[in-house]
């Protein structure tokens, strides 16, 4: 029976052992390993951070996975040795005969100085909280939403951070009393899309936020409250919410599977220059956002290859780098961004205007996988 051992059970992990459960569970042994306890939709941070849910009521805990062929291990990972396709967590070692990284990037909080001690950041679930407990407290003053560093998981959410603040102070009446600077490392909100990006641009101005475009967020100087950008110019805050700076975790860092900080694999079939090992999701480079909906799709590409192998059948085609993200443009709107990344010679979007619809099919989407990976 062939061991398949997973790394990260997020959109990737989740998505690989659910389809090879589906499709083969009773001829594999599966084995899903990730740190958390529970998994947490990227957007359910926007939603713990405005109050709109609370932890509870997004957490999808990984002992509700019961899928034929897999098992679930909440272990921490601690090395992993790729040639011999063997990994060693906290708690066991695991022999693989298809080992498939999908263990996301991290956070590098120490890259951006003053970033712990002068502000905040919304990409973890714990930084949302704090958040939810400092908001109320924030009634006048600059926020600034400043990124720290590219690339950066899905690139529209401090867009969408900008104009739910807009809300969430607008709906308490302290609106007047307050600015709100946007702070991106792109000429554009979302490069691939101009029209995507035309549409957020000008609901910055429609809101009054600022928008500082090809910019990074290099320092915090808290005795001064003051954001020192990449360019040398300085922006004051009285609130600073963050993307902290991304990297591969330390122990991917160590295993010998990474150039320039993450891990390239064939842009077709995903997999490493160690045969049998396969990267998916935002620890790989590939071309495309690190965004869920593209792990999820590289995530089907190494089912399907693999289901073939095993049946004789034929391989699929190659990854196609295609995806869709869901935006909030605030006052209860949703838009969408449908990209190819991988389809021609360079990534290009189409964007579908804020609809009811859409927020129905964001709503779907989180609802159907939920389901689908964990029986709710």
């Amino acid at each position: 029976m062939h061991r398949i051992v997973i790394l990260g059970a997020g959109f990737g992990g989740l998505e690989l052992a659910t389809t090879l459960s589906e499709a083969v569970g009773d001829e594999l042994d599966v084995t899903l390993i990730d740190k958390n306890d529970a998994f947490y939709f990227g957007y359910s941070k926007l939603d713990l951070m405005f109050g709109r849910a609370t932890r509870d009521a997004v957490k999808l805990p990984y002992r509700e996975i019961a899928k034929p062929g897999v098992r679930f291990l909440q272990e921490t990972v601690t090395a992993i040795d790729p040639e011999a396709r063997r990994v060693t967590t906290d708690a066991s070692v695991h022999q693989a005969d298809i080992l498939v990284v999908a263990l996301g990037a991290d956070y590098d909080y120490d890259a951006t100085p003053g970033l712990t001690e002068a502000g905040n950041e919304f990409y973890s679930v714990a930084g949302a909280e704090r958040l939810a407990e400092l908001l109320p407290t924030f009634s006048s003053g600059r926020a600034v939403i400043g990124v720290c560093g590219a690339p950066f998981k899905c690139p529209p959410a401090p867009s969408e951070a900008a104009l739910l603040l807009h809300d969430y102070l607008t709906t308490r009446g302290v609106r007047d009393a307050c600015q709100i600077s946007i702070v991106i490392p792109f000429k554009t909100p979302v490069p691939p899309s101009p029209d995507t990006s035309a549409a957020l641009v000008a609901a910055f101005a429609e809101s009054e936020i600022e928008f500082v475009p090809e910019r990074r967020v290099a320092t915090l100087d808290a005795g001064r409250s003051v954001a020192l950008l990449d360019d040398g110019s300085e922006l004051p805050f009285d609130l600073f919410l963050g993307v902290p700076k991304h990297r591969a975790p330390d122990v991917v860092l160590a295993s010998g599977l990474t150039e320039d900080g993450y891990v390239p694999v064939d842009p077709k079939t995903l997999e490493t220059r160690f045969p049998g090992v396969y990267a998916v999701g935002d620890v790989a480079t590939i071309g495309v956002p690190k965004a869920g909906v593209f792990a999820e799709g590289a995530a089907q590409i190494v089912a399907a290859s693999l289901i073939a192998t095993l049946r004789g059948g034929e391989q699929p085609g190659a990854y196609g780098g295609a995806g869709s993200c869901y935006i909030e443009f605030g006052a209860g709107r949703v838009g969408r961004v449908d990209v190819d990344f991988l389809g021609g010679p360079k990534p290009t979007g189409t964007f579908r205007e804020p609809s009811a619809i859409l927020v129905k099919d964001k709503h779907e989407f989180g609802s159907s996988r939920s389901a689908r990976w964990f029986g709710r």
